[in-house]
């Protein structure tokens, strides 16, 4: 989503991104830009950072005994990536995510391919008990460079209406 340039002050303005529950409707789909080509280097890191020991990720020769004949790029990283590249336009604004569903990992991401997302707002509703806030829920989808999907996602989100964000009190 492109910042808007709120004005705090005299000749001073500061930047703002994100989306308040007014702003999404649903059926909306939103393309999520800069795209991100995975690196060896994000693989390894990820992969070992968060535990996971299983060579398809990062034994090069072990990958090549099997089905795919290469790496396999962690589906954590390539969840993190995509949920990363949807945080402006759904949840920069947000308060929380209240909940994750229905991931589907569909086609398997390798070193040097180039990923790229959208959310689709599936629904939109205020909250029953936070007057200031609703509830949002997208579907996310990866997709690579040629059109392959590769991951599907629901994510429900706790988004403030318009004047009651984080960045729209004077002391922030």
């Amino acid at each position: 989503m492109v910042a808007v340039a709120n004005e705090v002050g005299a000749h001073r303005y500061r930047e703002s991104y994100g989306r308040y529950f007014e702003e999404f409707t649903a059926g909306d789909v939103y393309e999520h830009r800069p795209g991100r080509t995975i690196s060896e280097a994000d693989n390894t890191w990820f992969t070992l950072l968060t535990m996971n020991q299983h060579p398809l990720h990062f034994d090069a020769a072990y990958a090549s005994k099997s089905e795919f004949g290469r790496p396999l790029v962690n589906s954590c990283l390539t969840l993190s990536i995509v949920a990363g590249m949807s945080v402006s336009d759904v949840s920069q604004k947000a308060i929380g995510n209240l909940g994750w569903t229905d991931i589907r990992l569909i086609a398997p991401v390798f070193i040097g391919d180039t990923i790229y997302a959208e959310s689709e707002v599936l629904s939109k509703r205020e909250s029953a008990k936070r007057p200031t806030q609703g509830i949002v829920t997208v579907k996310t989808t990866g997709k690579k460079a040629d059109g392959t999907i590769f991951m599907t996602y629901e994510r429900s989100v706790l988004v403030p209406k318009r004047g009651h964000a984080v960045d729209d009190r004077a002391d922030y």
